[in-house]
């Protein structure tokens, strides 16, 4: 894969996580208001320090299938593709199930925001597994099957 396309992959990986990161915000913006203005005064968020940790880690880890996207190796863009697949799954129903607690434009706005980017850049990592030479080292050599 030439470096502008294998950029391009990565580049939409970041603008998947880039949703994420802008649905989170609003999300957790819209629970607030929500909350001043029913109750008048918002509750106290309590989170363990291991909740944060892990919170922490799932947005983070958006970070991954961008970065393995830019390594040219079939092994490399299988876990991107797996790996980027099941952050926007996970993501989408997590917004989904948001969406009808806190309102019905935060569905809208994970599957503007999240789904949408996902979509494709999941379509575009197939379509790169899909046109690389499976036989074909990264240098162009073929790679011999029979070990002699």
């Amino acid at each position: 894969m030439d470096e502008k396309r294998q950029s391009r992959l990565s580049l939409v990986w970041l603008i998947t996580a880039v949703g994420a990161i802008i649905y989170a915000t609003i999300q957790i913006f819209s629970y607030l208001n929500a909350s001043a203005g029913s109750h008048g005064a918002t509750p106290a968020l309590n989170f363990t320090a291991a909740q944060v940790w892990v919170i922490s880690a799932f947005y983070g880890a958006w970070v991954i299938p961008a970065l393995l996207a830019l390594i040219d190796r079939p092994t490399a863009n299988w876990v991107s593709l797996i790996f980027g697949g099941v952050l926007v799954a996970l993501t989408t129903l997590s917004g989904v199930f948001d969406g009808i607690r806190d309102g019905g434009h935060l569905v809208f706005l994970a599957l503007l925001a999240i789904t949408l980017p996902g979509s494709f850049a999941i379509a575009m990592s197939w379509r790169h597994l899909r046109n690389c030479d499976v036989g074909a080292a990264p240098s162009g050599r073929m790679i011999s099957i029979n070990p002699r």
